[in-house]
């Protein structure tokens, strides 16, 4: 019985960032209606989100971020502990899309008196994430491919970047990152706020 319950159980940060998502909705006096009007996503899947019966794609939660005008980084950092100055490599938070095959590493994680973050991107062979909308219009990125190769896309133009290349930009639109060879492709991506 305690082996089903434990595979039922949500995730912790799952459930922690349910419970954020649902402040943050009520903070705005939003119906789940709204919110779905507002981020252009079904009531049921943000219900089932806020509930922790799903994890969130990282394709959800851009359209949340934007629409609470934060970065993901910034949402993320909301439901884990205040971070310390130094972050060992074994202590940065990591999330994962599995639907995408995106991993997510923090490895500076974002704080409220600095304007800048660092993120490592791992995408397997052949994952491909599209957002929308940046989180925050304007939002400066800086992507240094480490390992393999990576296909951008912003503002209709493709980049192809491989292995040492760097892309800065400003994010206004949609933007799309593709794993693009047989190999998993390993970034970081630098953000900065406006």
């Amino acid at each position: 019985m305690k082996q089903a319950e434990a595979e039922t159980a949500p995730d912790p940060v799952d459930a922690r960032l349910g419970a954020r998502l649902a402040e943050l909705r009520a903070e705005r006096g939003w119906s789940l209606g709204e919110l779905a009007e507002r981020a252009g996503v079904s009531k049921s899947t943000l219900s089932r989100a806020e509930r922790a019966e799903i994890s969130p794609t990282a394709s959800l939660l851009n359209r949340l971020c934007a629409v609470h005008g934060r970065t993901m980084s910034q949402l993320l950092s909301e439901v884990e502990t205040e971070p310390p100055l130094l972050v060992r490599a074994a202590e940065q938070p990591v999330w994962e899309d599995r639907a995408s095959g995106f991993v997510r590493r923090s490895v500076s994680p974002p704080h409220s008196g600095l304007r800048g973050e660092l993120v490592e991107g791992r995408l397997a062979p052949g994952s491909d994430i599209a957002y929308d909308r940046p989180p925050v219009p304007g939002l400066e990125q800086h992507i240094w491919v480490l390992e393999g190769a990576l296909d951008m896309t912003a503002r209709d133009v493709e980049h192809r970047l491989d292995t040492g290349d760097c892309l800065r930009l400003r994010v206004w639109g949609p933007t799309r990152f593709r794993c693009a060879g047989p190999e998993p492709v390993r970034y970081v991506l630098a953000v900065v706020l406006p």
